[in-house]
């Protein structure tokens, strides 16, 4: 459960915690030297880089999937910048090569179009390939391996000619899952691939870890990497996003407004279209603290934000008491996929930032304004 609220930041607001970020990067920390491997942050998941000196002294460096994101891990990470693009284009390549210490295409022909200019820049250079095993049956939208995916090269397009160029490989075939699910991939991929690993230096296994979860299976996934490392003399590289952050994050918000449509509806003054996105395009329910599913306790409300966008809905939820305006509201788990997703469609403020430090105290790290909007248009 979240400390006592700081009353006086005004919501909506972010909040991460640094106790519970602490347990994560312990838990990454053991892993990392038991199994041997080095553990990336995926920025795509989480970019707060207030944080960044805490996590450098956990992770070996950071993994990107745009220019942006490249340049942030390097200037305000450091140690290793790993960038992966689905395509590269010219004038950003050029730029990729100041802050990127490995670089992963996606194909063949991309690395027949940069991979050379890379070498001579003293960058290590990989290959994302696509193992053709899938091991998620309800989220196809996050399934790299789906059918038409473009993203990784299979088999049959493997060029052989490319391999001179090669440091690694690399797949990323997970999301939110456990090591069962990755000694599934495993399997798949030294059948199909394994033999391209002798004489490199890396195998990345992507992100999707859900490392830091109580029930996930640390052995197995120490197992998995200590045999990758004998097997074929390669350091292993995993690079999890949302298990660095994992319920070390909330977003504290305020109900602005109650009444009746054939079932209570709470305004509040955050948004899903706006502050919690995932909620629509996964879609999930976020967990909120004190409350239950529709029925599960006395008063159900449907808890909705302030846009125009009909369908901008976080859910139905339960609590013991009725609401009233002005109640605040606690939605967990909300550093991955928050921050880094946020906009500000109809001209609705993005919420603040703050950080609990391990003494229980809270401070702003960032404030949004109207400048924050104009700046995006033209």
């Amino acid at each position: 459960m979240i400390q006592k609220l700081d009353n006086s930041i005004r919501t909506p607001y972010f909040l991460v915690d640094e106790t519970r970020l602490l347990h994560n990067l312990n838990i990454l920390k053991d892993v990392s030297e038991r199994g041997g491997c080095k553990i990336l942050l995926a920025q795509k998941a989480f970019s707060m880089f207030a944080v960044y000196p805490l996590l450098r002294k956990y992770l070996t460096g950071t993994t990107a999937s745009g220019i942006f994101e490249a340049r942030l891990g390097h200037e305000e990470f450091g140690g290793e910048t790993h960038v992966f693009s689905p395509a590269f284009r010219e004038e950003e390549f050029v730029e990729v090569l100041n802050y990127a210490d490995h670089i992963v295409f996606n194909s063949p022909n991309q690395v027949k179009k940069y991979g050379e200019r890379a070498k001579a820049a003293g960058k290590s250079i990989g290959l994302r390939i696509n193992p053709e095993k899938s091991t998620q049956d309800d989220l196809a939208i996050y399934d790299p391996c789906a059918p038409g995916s473009r993203l990784g090269t299979t088999l049959a397009n493997f060029d052989e000619s490319i391999l001179p160029l090669l440091d690694g490989l690399h797949f990323h075939t997970l999301c939110e899952q456990n090591s069962d699910d990755l000694e599934v991939t495993v399997e798949a991929f030294k059948e199909k691939f394994g033999k391209y690993l002798n004489g490199m230096k890396w195998l990345n296994l992507g992100g999707g870890h859900h490392i830091t979860r109580s029930d996930y299976d640390l052995d197995l996934l120490i197992h998995i990497v200590k045999h990758i490392r004998e097997k074929y003399n390669v350091d292993v590289y995993l690079e999890p996003g949302e298990a660095v952050v994992l319920n070390a994050g909330y977003l504290v918000t305020s109900v602005l407004e109650i009444f009746r449509n054939e079932i209570e509806i709470a305004i509040l003054d955050t948004s899903a279209t706006c502050h919690m996105p995932d909620v629509l395009e996964m879609p999930y329910r976020p967990p909120l603290q004190g409350s239950g599913h529709p029925g599960k306790k006395a008063n159900t409300y449907r808890l909705t934000g302030q846009t125009c966008l009909a369908g901008d809905v976080i859910g139905d939820y339960s609590f013991d008491l009725p609401l009233r305006e002005g109640d605040k509201l606690v939605f967990e788990d909300m550093a991955l996929y928050t921050m880094v997703k946020t906009n500000t469609f109809n001209g609705v403020p993005l919420p603040s930032i703050a950080y609990r430090d391990s003494n229980g105290v809270s401070r702003i790290i960032r404030e949004f304004g109207y400048e924050d909007f104009k700046n995006r248009l033209s």
